[in-house]
């Protein structure tokens, strides 16, 4: 029962995440938020997921029994930022069209991918899963 709420927080904050990550893609160097140089797009929430969501599923694999487990904050941040990028809040599309949904996407998925397969092959090898 531990482990499903644990990897239910987990989830939820793979979700709270994408959903942020998202909303901030857009920032810019133009001197609002962020310091002003030359107004460059500047992808700071693309920092943020290569950083916490292989964190997230290497949590989730400490709680998980099989591999959806511990794959499960990958899903769910890859289906929030689809649902949220393509049918956001008003029916607005939130994703970019341009470089950086795409290094968003690859910042989060490649990295947690890799702890994923590290989970598999923990368990291929009959390894600890701690």
């Amino acid at each position: 029962m531990t482990d499903r709420l644990a990897l239910l927080g987990i989830a939820a904050a793979a979700f709270v995440l994408a959903v942020l990550e998202l909303f901030f893609l857009p920032l810019r160097l133009d001197g609002t938020l962020l310091p002003r140089v030359d107004d460059w797009p500047f992808p700071v929430t693309v920092v943020l997921a290569v950083l916490t969501t292989p964190l997230l599923v290497r949590l989730a694999s400490h709680h998980a029994r099989r591999t959806s487990g511990a794959a499960s904050p990958l899903l769910v941040w890859m289906a929030t930022l689809l649902l949220f990028g393509l049918f956001g809040p008003g029916g607005d599309v939130v994703l970019l069209d341009d470089w950086r949904t795409l290094v968003l996407f690859a910042g989060g998925v490649l990295p947690s991918a890799v702890v994923v397969g590290a989970f598999v092959g923990r368990r291929a090898g009959g390894g600890s899963d701690h």
